[in-house]
């Protein structure tokens, strides 16, 4: 999504008088199909579309879902330099709730766990084994989309909170660099380069180059991480209606992970001993390491066939490497201050292939436009990897845990500790394989009404094989599965725009029953109703959405101690979101959530309240721009409330986790068209509080205070 200010966009004739009345309309991404439409040219004051939501550009206006974006400018003005703090500042998104972890990014999406939700440029960023993630680079963004709820009709596997998808920095066509340094605490220190234009002597060739170096101490002692990312790519004009955009990415991350994992007892729970000081690493710094390597290679077609019909297709190619040694902590403590302490330790790596194939169709009448959708997707996984950790399944199927040794959880001594034996590793061989077909149709009536259907056939196909010593094992899925889609919009001419919609997801599981069968996938289902204001001559939006979302076959455990596919996991809540100009200097973001998510643990524990997810959630951020003498200065400023949540209803006893509220600041100044400096100060009051609880609690981030001077060319 990506806004477009005071641009000519050639539009049909049916849109082109509601598009101009919108002044503001969210969330876009791909002007280009709308720009060859053969039409009437008109100008609006912002047009802002999305191809996340629908896989067609489309203004979110006209879209019956809840979609949020963040572009460049608020990446670059928040300073975020951690893929999981883009959506602090929007609604239906908990953000960090295991804490700052420096190989990882964690979010929750209207309650579920967004661990298989990511994706860049419209293709799936593989999370699998455990530990092997996809790391994504803020800095190589040019903006961030949220689809929330069940995404399946387009995407295939989805967890049914929602998807998000990270857009690349692409070619330009007009000339434009950057050089960025950033020194901050915690050893902060990041210098990053960013430079696109036209191919010298070519007008059909554009290129950009973007670099990155950052090193940082994490948020526990004795850990850091150092990343090296450089992403070129470079589009080129075929013809007048084709174009190939070639993307690639390296990246790496080699440093000492945080294991940022506490017991209630010495956080959310007092004890004679005081708290547990959040800087305490319960790992073993000396020991613990990581090696991440990732590699990505693709390209984006599109290809205007006729006045009508376009075809795009999006490839990519991934390769992670990956070396983890961790050590990490038990969440029962040993009276009256030991706790006892584990082992992960994975060696391997995966490659990965993604193919999306679109033929999108484009009809007029005097009242309508309907806007048909034909795709066909494929994706492959294939993982290798060693276990060695203290807690894994064995060859033979049986479990294996082992302690490697027992600290003071308030002083831990890391000088007595020797490297952990925890035997033979386990082998793994996985293999993962996806294909699904969809159609979708969007009709626009009268320029009032907006009716929205789609359907899609997944086939997906999982083995994990596994072996050592003791035997030889294996478990995965076959699974069919069909999804469905639908909504309806009216657009008033006042600019309010409400809309009900309803849509699925699944998730296969690789695990069987106690018959030996293999268990139905997770099941998604979601209602949404929500209204959308885009006032005309307001250079602004509000969105309320209110959701009904179920996953239904969710295991849980019987009372003859098997595990039964009957629980379901639930989340109910109302999300409302703004973004705009109050004055021609003043703009406002802001957001409020309420969630309320249930989960049955057990045949006797139903409906209990989830973990980490809290009922209430609101933020807000105001950014003003100085005019007259101090024009170039700019300050902003915002706060972030988390309300109280609970630890998991299996966990033993049961506990609040208190709220807490932070605030963050910005000034900014340009001291003319080429020079810039900047300051962030994340958590100002620097507000030491616990970000959730499960059967672990987790320590939020501490205040972050990063300065940035940039050189633009």
């Amino acid at each position: 999504m990506t806004r477009v200010s005071r641009r000519s966009w050639r539009l049909s004739p049916l849109t082109a008088a509601v598009r101009y009345g919108l002044g503001f309309t969210l969330i876009g991404a791909a002007g280009a199909a709308l720009a060859q439409q053969d039409a009437t040219e008109v100008e609006t004051d912002t047009v802002v579309v999305s191809a996340t939501a629908l896989k067609v550009a489309t203004p979110t206006i006209e879209t019956p879902r809840a979609v949020s974006e963040v572009g460049r400018d608020e990446l670059d003005r928040r300073a975020v330099d951690k893929y999981d703090e883009t959506f602090r500042y929007r609604s239906g998104v908990v953000s960090q709730p295991y804490g700052s972890d420096n190989n990882a990014d964690w979010m929750f999406l209207r309650g579920f766990s967004a661990e298989g939700s990511t994706y860049q440029d419209g293709l799936r960023l593989f999370r699998t084994g455990g530990y092997f993630w996809w790391m994504t680079e803020p800095y190589g963004l040019e903006r961030v989309e949220l689809l929330k709820g069940p995404s399946s009709i387009l995407y295939g596997e989805a967890p049914p909170g929602g998807l998000v998808n990270a857009v690349s920095k692409r070619p330009t066509a007009e000339p434009q660099g950057e050089i960025e340094l950033q020194v901050g605490n915690k050893g902060h220190r990041q210098i990053g380069i960013d430079t696109s234009g036209p191919v010298s002597g070519r007008d059909d060739m554009r290129y950009r180059v973007v670099g990155m170096v950052r090193e940082g101490d994490g948020e526990l002692d004795g850990t850091d991480m150092d990343r090296y990312y450089f992403a070129p790519s470079l589009a080129v004009d075929v013809s007048e209606d084709t174009t190939v955009t070639f993307l690639a990415s390296v990246q790496k991350d080699d440093g000492v992970p945080t294991t940022g994992f506490f017991p209630a007892y010495g956080t959310v729970e007092g004890t004679p001993f005081g708290k547990i000081d959040p800087e305490t690493n319960l790992g073993q710094p000396d020991y613990d390491n990581l090696d991440q390597r990732q590699l990505s290679l693709g390209y984006e077609l599109e290809h205007r066939i006729n006045d009508t019909w376009e075809f795009q297709q999006n490839f990519r190619y991934s390769n992670l490497d990956l070396e983890l040694r961790s050590v990490y902590p038990n969440s029962y403590v040993t009276p009256p201050r030991s706790i006892s302490r584990g082992v992960v330790d994975r060696d391997g790596g995966y490659d990965a292939f993604t193919l999306d194939n679109r033929f999108i169709a484009r009809t007029y009448t005097e009242n309508t436009e309907n806007t048909l959708l034909l795709g066909a997707g494929y994706q492959r996984l294939d993982l290798d990897y060693d276990n060695a950790d203290s807690f894994r399944t064995l060859g033979d199927g049986s479990s294996y845990f082992v302690n490697i040794d027992t600290v003071d959880m308030f002083d831990p001594d890391h000088r007595a500790f020797s490297g952990p034996e925890t035997g033979d590793p386990t082998h793994h061989d996985v293999e993962k394989e996806q294909v699904g077909v969809y159609v979708q149709d969007k009709f626009r009536l009268n320029d009032k009404w907006i009716f929205l259907a789609g359907a899609r056939y997944d086939s997906v196909d999982s083995r994990d094989v596994y072996r050592d010593e003791t035997g030889r094992s294996r478990e995965g899925y076959d699974d069919d599965q069909v999804s469905l889609t639908g909504g309806v919009m009216y657009l008033a001419d006042n600019g309010l725009s409400p809309y009900v919609s309803y849509s699925e997801s699944f998730t296969p599981l690789a695990s069987t029953d106690a018959s030996g069968e293999s268990y139905e996938p997770l099941e998604g289902r979601q209602f949404e109703v929500g209204i959308k204001y885009a006032p005309p001559g307001f250079d602004g939006y509000v969105t309320v959405s209110a959701f009904d979302l179920e996953e239904s076959n969710t295991l849980i455990t019987s009372s003859a101690g098997a595990q039964r596919q009957i629980g379901e996991r639930s989340s109910t809540g109302i999300e409302i979101e703004g973004m705009g100009y109050l004055t021609d200097n003043l703009k406002l973001t802001a957001s409020y959530t309420y969630t309320d998510t249930r989960v049955d643990v057990s045949e006797e524990q139903q409906d209990e309240h989830a973990p980490l997810v809290p009922y209430n959630m609101a933020s807000a951020w105001l950014d003003y721009d100085f005019a007259g003498a101090l024009h170039g200065l700019s300050v902003g400023g915002g706060v972030r409330y988390v309300g109280s949540s609970a630890n998991s209803p299996d966990a033993g006893e049961t506990y609040k986790v208190p709220s807490y509220t932070l605030y963050d600041a910005v000034v900014r100044y340009d001291v003319n068209e080429h020079w810039g400096a900047q300051l962030n100060v994340n958590n100002l009051t620097d507000e030491e509080y616990v970000s959730g609880c499960d059967f672990y609690c987790y320590y939020g981030e501490s205040r972050s205070v990063i300065g940035s001077l940039s050189y633009r060319f």
